[in-house]
């Protein structure tokens, strides 16, 4: 499976913008689907997470609220939608892929594969 994000850009604090994650390959396999990023100096970190089905989804506690995960199987594309960001959001998103559908994964070594990344800066 290839994963390419997009979406990234540079906004002001309190604004919006929204990733999107577009799989190919072995898009028969049904996955589960998550949101890691990394800030500059830090370790990468768990952002959200949510199941083939969509039933299942899962948020790191500084998100909840106002970042939103949703997929869309038929275009084999996931997203994150980010509201009211904050400097502190500044970071490189990165999609990844769990081959356990019904999981709502949280860990980097439950995910297989992953994507290239999209930065995204906020502004204070």
């Amino acid at each position: 499976v290839q994963l390419q994000a997009s979406g990234g850009g540079v906004v002001r604090a309190g604004e919006s913008l929204r990733l999107s994650c577009v799989a190919s390959g072995d898009t028969d396999s049904n996955y589960g689907m998550g949101w890691f990023r990394q800030a500059p100096g830090k370790e990468r970190e768990f952002v959200a997470s949510i199941s083939w089905t969509g039933t299942l989804i899962y948020y790191e506690d500084s998100v909840k609220g106002r970042f939103l995960i949703s997929r869309d199987n038929a275009k084999a594309t996931l997203y994150l939608q980010m509201n009211d960001l904050q400097p502190e959001d500044t970071a490189v998103y990165t999609c990844a892929a769990d081959p356990q559908p019904l999981r709502v994964g949280r860990k980097a070594d439950e995910f297989t594969y992953w994507g290239q990344g999209t930065l995204v800066t906020v502004s204070s």
